[in-house]
């Protein structure tokens, strides 16, 4: 049965797939590391990095700069073997010997599905990984320390109660006006403005300085002033300034239970999680995609050859890279779904993959 579902010319397409691709994958990646490396070594040296750290970090590096762009080397690598074979009279031969292009495209799905449950399994886990000993190395060896989070944070705790503070110090671990307001329904049921605010670690709690509270009970209002006040809220420091770029560090499972917190806060950039959560997933299938639209269009012989092919393929890959962009931007600052924003370029190039493989058929 494998006999009659797998020949030697598979072995052969698929063997020419794979090379090509690991080829183009290892020169950008040696590409990229020089190109980091130059930008970073005046902080290397004046930091004083050590060899095995360094190393390490561009170990890591490799996976992080390779899955950026793993779809579309897909994409060229299909593009320039299959165009070689072409320009080589190779395709003529194979399919006038009686071989349907539905059947000539089977190396090119079992190597397309190899390579995306590579990628689905990186993106899911083991870039995430990596990204965090990025961090972890920048964070020691290149970049300053960080003082102050952003101004104007807002928290949603749960349905009922709402953090607002204006900014926190990471040095002296202190805020400036803090305030908690507790809603029943639309009614504000109590109000706590403090002048300043910083975190106990060891006890979990937030200590309040010049405390005003306000307290509403129907016709009745109270108000109170405290010089000192103790609350534990279930908040530390580290969620008051949300990093766009950890949603990088973290495992799929991490992900999913992170984005959930931030949406029961009300987080307003939990979008740009979502992003990274969806994409994961969409990146691996849009390989799949682009390495059907390449076998279509590199497997006609045409007049200027695999020059030809290479532009058209960094052409459609330029226009992948822009709809994936806009969809992101959208998403972010319109409020396109992140779902339908991830997916869209896959679904458009998915129309444009099945048009040239109907007519390929012809």
């Amino acid at each position: 049965m494998l006999q009659g579902f797998w020949k030697k010319i598979d072995r052969y397409i698929l063997w020419k797939f794979l090379t090509t691709f690991l080829f183009a994958i290892l020169v950008l990646a040696v590409i990229a590391c020089v190109i980091d490396y130059s930008q970073k070594i005046d902080d290397l040296v004046k930091n004083h990095a050590p060899t095995w750290d360094t190393l390490y970090y561009f170990l890591n590096f490799i996976p992080h700069i390779t899955a950026l762009l793993f779809p579309l080397f897909i994409f060229i690598a299909t593009i320039f073997f299959t165009s070689k074979m072409a320009y080589r009279s190779e395709i003529i031969a194979i399919l006038s010997a009686g071989v349907s292009f539905k059947r000539f495209l089977r190396p090119y799905m079992v190597g397309a599905v190899l390579l995306g449950m590579v990628s689905l399994l990186a993106n899911h886990w083991v870039v995430p990984m990596a990204n965090k000993n990025i961090n972890r190395f920048k964070a020691k060896y290149i970049w300053s320390q960080r003082n102050y989070s952003s101004t104007d944070m807002r928290l949603r705790l749960n349905n009922h109660l709402y953090i607002y503070l204006y900014n926190y110090d990471y040095t002296t671990n202190k805020g400036n006006w803090f305030t908690a307001e507790t809603f029943d329904s639309t009614l504000l049921k109590q109000k706590i403005m403090a002048r300043t605010a910083s975190f106990d670690s060891t006890r979990g709690v937030w200590i309040l300085n010049d405390v005003v509270i306000r307290e509403n009970n129907g016709l009745k209002e109270t108000l109170i002033k405290k010089p000192v006040l103790e609350k534990a809220y279930k908040f530390t420091p580290k969620d008051l300034d949300v990093d766009e770029d950890i949603k990088e560090t973290m495992t799929t499972p991490q992900l999913i239970r992170y984005t959930n917190k931030q949406i029961a806060r009300g987080a307003e950039d939990v979008n740009f999680f979502l992003l990274e959560r969806y994409t994961r997933t969409a990146q691996p299938v849009a390989g799949f995609i682009l390495c059907m639209i390449g076998a279509c269009i590199a497997s006609r012989r045409v007049r200027g050859g695999g020059g030809l092919h290479l532009a058209i393929g960094i052409v459609i890959s330029a226009l992948y890279m822009l709809l994936l962009k806009f969809a992101n931007t959208f998403s972010t600052n319109v409020g396109l779904p992140p779902l339908i924003a991830v997916w869209l370029p896959n679904i458009l190039f998915g129309v444009v993959a099945f048009y040239l493989y109907r007519r390929q058929l012809r």
